[in-house]
């Protein structure tokens, strides 16, 4: 199966393409509109917005200003999207050397 966005050979039961980090194939699984860890410059609601519609940060970010400096709807939805969007909940790996054994 190659991948629909880069072209590299993947498996065939693959839901992610390893080398680009795009869903392929026909993935059930829902995207959730959620504030990343990674990518912040402020709180993470642009990067939220460009991770869910699957485009470029840089343009979400843009397009935000634009419409900020315009119109000032922006500068009043930034702060309510901060508040409403969920943060990305946070990833804690087991300490190195021990084992997690199954109750």
């Amino acid at each position: 199966m190659y991948c629909n966005y880069c072209g590299k050979v993947i498996q065939d039961d693959a839901n992610v393409c390893a080398y680009c980090g795009k869903r392929v194939g026909a993935v059930l699984a829902r995207k959730r509109l959620i504030r990343p860890r990674a990518d912040r410059k402020i709180a993470g609601v642009c990067a939220g917005f460009a991770e869910y519609f699957d485009i470029d940060v840089t343009v979400v970010r843009l397009v935000w200003l634009i419409v900020a400096l315009m119109t000032g709807v922006g500068l009043l939805a930034y702060p309510i999207a901060w508040i409403v969007m969920p943060e990305e909940p946070l990833m804690i790996s087991a300490p190195a050397g021990q084992r997690v054994m199954n109750p």
